[in-house]
């Protein structure tokens, strides 16, 4: 019976979002804010209290069967074992900690029974990844997040462009679904079953090259919903949506689903060094390509859209590297203090009146000296700060590249150290800004509430003890979530390890006092010297994206409509419609309605008769 009670996690939010987008316009708003932090309450409550079953091989527990036809039988299973076990946490508990924050962040609204039902169906579309041991039930939870993400980054749809980001993350991840869908046929040709765990138990047996095309589809496919390149471009004009659901995509759900994807295809990923290759290469080249976009942004939430960028990409080169522990690691990690980040620059805009742009906002700090020492924790995790969650989280992905070896994974550590160096600079950076000097501190803002401000704090602390998960063994600690996973902990000599945490350090430093000397004295309110607009714009991905796909595509539909469609298929049948008409005005002339013409058209007809006969008799 307890088995059956891990359906609870995922239905949980499912059932309480149902009510508030069915019944949530009559209901008290209270009521609705209720319902909705129940949801995803209750499913962390059932994930603690079930822990004992994702012990050993996890449990496996099927519900009801979904379709059938022949021998084909499509249950709806899901698997609660050592991975999916603390994603499931990680997911509904910050997600908790967003919907209170939420709450107090959307009390203006007054459509919130949408916002908070499309909320929890969210938190469900994301469960059901982490849970799916079906490739169906799978694929049904990757288009749900795709399906919300949609309508909350498009929830302020009145404005056209918040419209518009909506639709672009919609339809750039559609990109990536269509790789993903092919994997997920490949593997059921292939092995003939819909379960993810038999699937990696047959992995081995599968062709080398199978394996290969597999991994790099799925690859494709992760990259979209976790906004790697090429299929990034939908991230930063995410920002158009309201702050909570900022933070849930960036911290618990969208993003972290295709890191999470790697990691449950991991065994056979894992048989295939190129493509472990390519998705080392692929999180090297977009961790880069994210920090130096961070770097050059002018609004609080698009710095932290890029960092988030950059850090999945972190992600993907911890898999790339064969060390999963240690992408996981640095997803919870980052999951706690991005998501205090985002909240955090929530309530900067929130106290500013709505201004977003770093170069008009400062003194935060004198306005709010709590969400400041918030704020500047959560920022030194990001940065990698000694003893800080980042920092540990970060070091076992450079530990992992240092301990292969070869020049590849000396050349991706070496990006991997600029990457963290740029990391530290656009985080002071951010912090200088936003905090230092006066400038916001003497305009009129709103207050923040209660349920905006305590909920940073539990993240917060989250973030700066998140090394204790998997503490490394020469800061004496045990290296829990690495076996936990079954995985195997990437322990180097004392000598290296301790090398790697001092490089940290220093890059740590280097881009403080970078960010310190540039601007500790900046003037609040100043334009910034001329960056290069390149980066601000990200590299111009979406002109590039403009020229290379949708201008062809509209010159295509446009000759396909002009050239095609209305000179082509519609002259050809007006010109047989003209030919018809023609005809049939031929046709009217020799109805006449005079009886003479008609006497006069049978005796020609009777002479043609007669003379065909004779014609015939004759020969």
């Amino acid at each position: 019976m307890n088995d059956l009670l891990l359906f609870t996690i995922p239905l949980a939010p499912l059932l309480f979002g149902v009510v508030n987008a069915l019944c949530g316009i009559r209901l008290p708003t209270v009521v609705v804010q209720t319902f909705a932090v129940c949801g995803v309450a209750i499913s962390a409550a059932m994930v603690l209290l079930l822990w004992p079953l994702a012990t050993g091989e996890g449990t496996q527990v099927i519900l009801y069967t979904w379709a059938e036809s022949g021998t084909l039988q499509v249950p709806v299973t899901i698997l609660f074992d050592r991975l999916a076990a603390p994603m499931a946490l990680m997911v509904s508990g910050v997600s908790t900690l967003i919907h209170l924050y939420a709450i107090g962040y959307m009390k203006a609204e007054r459509d919130q029974a949408r916002f908070f039902a499309l909320l929890n169906l969210f938190v469900f579309a994301m469960l059901c990844i982490v849970l799916a041991d079906n490739l169906l039930l799978l694929f049904l939870g990757w288009e749900g997040v795709g399906f919300c993400s949609y309508a909350l980054i498009g929830y302020w749809y009145g404005e056209e462009k918040n419209a518009a980001a909506g639709r672009k993350a919609f339809l750039v991840t559609r990109v990536g679904d269509v790789f993903l869908g092919l994997a997920l046929l490949w593997l059921f040709a292939a092995t003939g079953t819909l379960s993810l765990s038999a699937i990696n138990a047959q992995a081995a047996a599968l062709p080398a090259a199978t394996v290969t095309a597999i991994g790099l589809l799925l690859l494709l496919g992760a990259c979209g919903k976790s906004a790697q390149l090429p299929l990034m471009t939908w991230l930063p004009d995410a920002m158009a949506g309201p702050t909570p659901v900022s933070a849930l995509i960036h911290a618990a759900t969208m993003v972290t689903a295709g890191v999470y994807l790697l990691c449950r295809f991991f065994p056979l990923i894992a048989l295939s060094p190129t493509a472990l290759a390519a998705i080392a290469g692929v999180g090297a080249a977009t961790a880069l390509y994210a920090a130096t976009c961070a770097a050059a942004q002018q609004e609080i939430k698009r710095v932290l859209a890029y960092s988030t960028m950059s850090q999945v990409g972190f992600m993907f080169l911890a898999v790339g590297a064969g060390a999963m522990s240690a992408a996981m690691f640095h997803l919870f990690t980052h999951a706690f203090f991005k998501a205090a980040l985002f909240m955090g620059a929530g309530c900067v805009i929130h106290l500013a009146d709505g201004e977003n742009s770093i170069f008009n906002l400062g003194g935060m700090k004198q306005r709010s000296p709590y969400l400041f020492w918030i704020f500047c924790a959560a920022a030194l995790c990001l940065a990698g700060a000694p003893l800080t969650g980042g920092f540990f989280s970060k070091d076992a992905i450079f530990a992992a590249l240092a301990g292969h070896g070869g020049w590849f994974h000396l050349g991706l550590l070496g990006i991997a150290s600029y990457t963290a160096l740029l990391t530290a600079f656009y985080t002071f950076r951010l912090l200088y800004l936003v905090f230092a000097g006066s400038g916001a501190s003497e305009t009129k803002g709103h207050h923040l509430p209660v349920l905006m401000l305590w909920p940073l704090l539990p993240l917060t602390v989250l973030g700066l003890l998140g090394g204790l998960l998997n503490l490394p063994p020469i800061f004496g600690g045990g290296s829990w979530l690495a076996n936990w996973l079954g995985a195997t902990a990437s322990h180097l000599p004392a000598a290296q390890e301790w090398g790697l945490a001092l490089l940290s350090l220093l890059l740590v430093l280097s881009g403080w006092l970078l960010a310190r000397w540039r601007y500790r004295n900046y003037r609040a309110g100043a334009m910034e010297g001329r960056l290069p607009e390149f980066l601000r714009l990200g590299w111009h991905a979406d002109s590039l994206v403009e020229k290379l796909v949708l201008r062809p595509y509209r010159y295509l539909a446009r000759f396909s409509s002009d050239g095609i469609d209305r000179s082509a298929i519609d002259g050809a049948l007006d010109l047989f419609a003209k030919a018809i008409l023609a005809w049939g005005e031929y046709l009217r002339l020799v109805v006449s309605g005079r009886v003479s013409h008609y006497l006069g058209g049978v005796a020609w007809g009777l002479l043609l008769v007669l003379g065909w006969l004779l014609l015939t008799t004759v020969g």
